[in-house]
């Protein structure tokens, strides 16, 4: 499984150009999951739903099921946040994971960046982020710069890198 990763300030566009590369890649015949890290606490559940009650009693895991979906929440209880390899190794297997975020993590990268944001250009000197995907020129990157309204750039460099498989 190839593991691709889009990082940028909050704000970016990293959410907007994910969506918009999942039916490109799909319609290319890749078979890509995704994982999104954040920083802040978050809840699938609602209120009042038995799966929450059940993990706001204790539960572990509340694994719930139906017929067109499944979902497995842990709670780490107290526990350090696991690894990205250990949460990768849970995932079913495809051609491509795009993840959004974890830019510590040494896979490869490509920057969203919209100078109008406001916000420094994170690349520095991490060399596994192999691309900046822009909405304006951006001088000095030592890596490709691709035009971030050109999705279909953006998936060819991505199939490109990660040597996937024609379809």
């Amino acid at each position: 499984m190839k593991v691709f990763s889009l990082v940028g300030s909050s704000g970016s566009g990293k959410t907007t150009l994910v969506v918009k590369l999942l039916p490109e890649l799909i319609g290319r015949g890749y078979k890509v999951s995704t994982m999104k890290h954040t920083h802040h606490k978050f809840d699938i559940d609602t209120d009042g739903k038995d799966s929450q009650r059940h993990r706001r009693a204790g539960a572990f895991e509340v694994l719930l099921t139906s017929s067109s979906r499944w979902v497995l929440m842990h709670e780490h209880r107290g526990a350090p946040e696991p690894r990205i390899n250990e949460i990768i190794a849970k995932m079913e297997p495809v051609d491509l994971l795009l993840i959004e975020g974890f830019k510590e993590h040494p896979h490869p990268k490509m920057e969203v960046h919209r100078p109008a944001a406001g916000k420094p250009l994170m690349r520095g000197g991490d060399q596994t982020v192999v691309a900046v995907a822009s909405d304006q020129a951006v001088e000095g990157l030592g890596v490709p710069l691709l035009d971030l309204n050109d999705v279909v750039a953006i998936a060819d460099f991505i199939v490109d890198y990660c040597r996937l498989e024609a379809r």
